[in-house]
């Protein structure tokens, strides 16, 4: 082997070796911010109050087991009404801030978490959004996000509901550490998670209403589930972030056969590695232990940001390059 590729060699065994949970390297990692995180994960009724009240027993029982920084499910106030066009729905929602958000901000204050989520913004008359609020550990609403991909598809009508987001990719410096958000739809675009970690993320929240037509899911449902879950991790991998997403489960039919949403919420690592996920169709609290000195391993032995080529992304800006 040329003096070249044994260093190539060794430099490759050195990043396989910081994959290993077992090798003698381990100590070289510096493990004093550890954290961990929790998602909710559960199943939503007709009743507004009795969904909240769900979800506040969800957050209390994940900072019970440690959770520091904890995200609801997408839209978790409500069952997902956006599978029909229907004005009614406009009534579900509500200001930012107030009433709802105050009751949020008591819980974050009183069990000293981060909490992100996700609501149904009443924005002015006749203009309204999917957005998600983020609540500092001492009860403070630090900001909020507004869903900037807004989907249309069979039982997908959101276009019907939500103005598209204006506020940008943004982050937050919360009292564990800095984290960025988006909304369901957002997860599929490489664009939302690299902005955010250009923007210092360290964690990614992906608050998620995604299930299956139950005519589909005998033929197209695993490669849609896997699909989904795979360009995540690729997210976490390219930015050298944390990932987390939290998605609801149960049947809820509004029309025709309705969406059986698949549940499954995860949290994977920098390297891609899930670290905690759910099932397919029980209520549960996900709790992940994250350690954020990880993300400085991965972007000093990946260097994704350094190679960036950003004098070549111009065409980035544009719908499509004609040939």
């Amino acid at each position: 082997m040329s003096s070249l590729g044994a260093i190539s060699g060794a430099c490759c065994l050195l990043r396989l070796c910081l994959l290993c949970t077992s090798c003698p390297c381990k100590p070289m990692l510096d493990r004093r911010q550890k954290l961990s995180i929790g998602l909710i994960q559960h199943q939503c009724t007709l009743d507004g109050e009795a969904n909240t009240l769900s979800l506040e027993k969800g957050v209390r029982k994940a900072a019970s087991q440690g959770a520091r920084i904890i995200s609801t499910q997408e839209l978790f106030r409500s069952q997902y009404f956006c599978q029909v066009e229907d004005y009614k729905h406009f009534a579900l929602a509500e200001t930012i801030p107030g009433s709802g958000t105050e009751r949020l901000c008591a819980i974050a204050q009183e069990l000293d978490i981060v909490l992100v989520a996700s609501l149904f913004e009443r924005r002015a008359p006749g203009l309204y959004h999917n957005t998600a609020v983020v609540i500092d550990a001492d009860g403070t609403l630090l900001g909020k996000y507004r869903k900037m991909h807004i989907p249309e598809d069979p039982l997908f009508y959101e276009k019907f509901y939500f103005t598209p987001g204006d506020l940008g990719f943004l982050v937050w410096d919360t009292r564990y550490a800095r984290i960025g958000v988006g909304l369901c739809w957002d997860q599929w675009y490489p664009e939302a998670p690299r902005l955010l970690a250009l923007r210092g993320a360290q964690i990614l929240f992906f608050p998620t209403a995604i299930g299956w037509h139950p005519t589909e899911k005998s033929r197209h449902g695993q490669r849609q589930y896997s699909a989904w879950e795979v360009v995540q991790r690729g997210h976490a991998i390219a930015n050298g972030c944390y990932l987390a997403v939290a998605n609801r489960v149960g049947h809820e039919v509004y029309s025709g056969n309705g969406i059986e949403f698949w549940g499954q919420s995860f949290v994977c690592d920098p390297f891609g590695e899930i670290l905690q996920k759910g099932s397919t169709s029980d209520e549960e609290i996900i709790i992940a232990e994250i350690d954020l000195d990880l993300i400085d391993v991965q972007r000093k032995h990946w260097p994704f940001l350094r190679d960036r080529r950003i004098d070549a992304y111009g065409g980035i800006l544009r719908r499509f390059i004609d040939s």
